[in-house]
């Protein structure tokens, strides 16, 4: 099936793809890992315990590594709106102006003033102080999460706008801002951000605890860490069931490509109420020429009943239909990594209520260790799945219903594409290998345990120059008479 795919929007699509799956692998560990390092901050000024420190001051530095490449390749994206969708960006210039401000406000202001007092204030200000600008520092990355996602949802279920002369005009920014996919896709991409990182450091203190290395130190992390996760895990489950419902209702045929579901109804006017566990989708002939069913599944998950009609593409002209087989797999590929990842928390949760916490017992489950390891790429992969499920799933519309993509992409040569496309490339890649060069250093180094915890009598003593004097002689000088 053709989406108006010729060569230079086939080709924009690519760029932009490509710059935002780049993007989204560094900013939902930014936000997530924010609000780690408050609560291990916390732990320590409760406890007064110095390993909560020694493992804050570890993780802050995979944090700033992780910071400073999600900037990187946030400039880049920037930059993608004005160059490879500059109609687009000037029809909704009214909205996403505004929104993209505020945006640029939570981040590049609020967070970027207290991310600068939280890694350099150490020793410089006060622990309070430094407590509350860590906290600032997740809340404004929080922020600044919620209103991407103002702008995204938007683009999924457009409200609140009337589109004239060629701009998109906001009528009640209320109804524009909290738009249906909003209101339960921001909560399901904040979670998600919570879930990879709980993962990243559960990832991290697994592999410590198998190279027997600051061992017990590790596993006192691990032990909050699967805590939460069995917490985490299921919720995002039952988020992602309701936003699908949300899109079933808002973007049908999105959900369509989802599940692969090209019928409404059977040939005898029943409901087609089977969901499709694997499928060979053809595009061309508006079917799967191969699939394995579940009965009555697609109805029980989508309508909560037995036999409710769930919209199919065949409601809808081959124009206005997405590609079918990227949502379908994408789709598929995040919803078995959130149920995997859900059962490697089970098990963490089974070993610690069985008192297997300890960094003796743990090394005994060499399986589960590199099980928590493993899992900590997967959340990536999921965030990524989830992102193309979300926005190849939209198309053929840049903002559903309303603007075509061919309508917002800019209008440029193939050869201009071309190279957009292969600079995008390498910066992106350097940006990839600098910052996994610079994680794999920090976390060969591994937590630094010599040096003074800050507020410390040490401490004090050598920022004061106390101590132990030495004493010192002057050297007998020769008389020169």
């Amino acid at each position: 099936m053709v989406i108006e795919n010729t060569l230079p929007v086939l080709l924009s699509r690519l760029d932009f793809a490509f710059i935002t799956s780049m993007h989204i692998l560094w900013t939902p560990v930014t936000i997530g890992m924010s609000w780690l390092l408050f609560f291990l901050e916390v732990a320590w000024r409760r406890t007064n315990n110095d390993k909560w420190y020694r493992l804050q001051r570890f993780f802050e530095k995979l944090f700033i590594v992780n910071f400073g490449a999600g900037v990187a390749t946030g400039v880049t994206m920037e930059m993608a709106f004005g160059i490879l969708y500059g109609p687009f960006s000037q029809a909704v210039g009214p909205f996403f102006g505004n929104i993209l401000g505020f945006e640029t406000i939570t981040a590049f202001m609020y967070e970027a003033g207290f991310i600068g007092l939280m890694i350099f204030g150490w020793g410089k200000i006060g622990k309070g102080m430094h407590l509350f600008a860590t906290f600032n520092v997740a809340l404004s990355s929080s922020l600044s999460a919620m209103w991407i996602l103002v702008a995204n949802g938007w683009m999924q279920s457009p409200t609140g706008v009337v589109l004239k002369d060629g701009l998109f005009q906001v009528q009640n920014w209320w109804t524009a801002i909290f738009n249906p996919n909003f209101t339960i896709g921001f909560p399901h991409m904040w979670v998600a951000t919570l879930e990879l990182s709980l993962f990243f450091f559960a990832a991290v203190s697994a592999w410590f605890v198998l190279k027997n290395r600051h061992a017990e130190l590790f596993t006192k992390l691990l032990k909050p860490t699967l805590l939460a996760l069995i917490v985490i895990t299921p919720l995002q489950i039952f988020i992602g069931d309701v936003l699908g419902r949300e899109v079933a209702h808002d973007q049908p045929t999105s959900l369509a490509a989802m599940e692969g579901h090209w019928h409404t109804y059977l040939p005898n006017g029943k409901p087609n109420t089977a969901w499709n566990l694997i499928a060979i989708p053809d595009e061309s002939a508006g079917k799967n020429v191969f699939s394995i069913q579940i009965p009555h599944a697609l109805s029980l998950l989508e309508t909560h009943t037995w036999n409710g009609a769930v919209t199919g593409l065949d409601h809808f002209a081959p124009k206005d239909r997405p590609d079918v087989w990227v949502p379908f797999y994408a789709f598929r590929a995040m919803v078995a990594i959130g149920f995997f990842l859900f059962l490697v928390a089970l098990w963490g949760n089974s070993l610690r209520l069985r008192g297997q916490m300890t960094a003796s017992n743990l090394q005994k489950h060499p399986l589960f260790l590199r099980l928590l390891v493993f899992s900590g790429f997967l959340p990536y992969l999921a965030v990524w799945t989830g992102w193309w499920t979300r926005e190849v799933g939209r198309q053929p519309w840049v903002v559903y219903g309303l603007m075509r993509t061919w309508q917002g992409v800019s209008h440029m040569s193939v050869s201009a594409e071309t190279v957009w496309l292969l600079g995008y490339f390498v910066f992106e890649f350097m940006v990839w290998s600098g910052a996994w060069y610079f994680f794999t250093r920090v976390i060969k180094r591994g937590p630094d345990m010599d040096s003074p915890v800050v507020g410390s009598a040490e401490d004090v003593a050598a920022h004061a120059g106390g101590g132990v004097a030495k004493p010192a002689f002057a050297k007998p000088m020769m008389d020169k008479r």
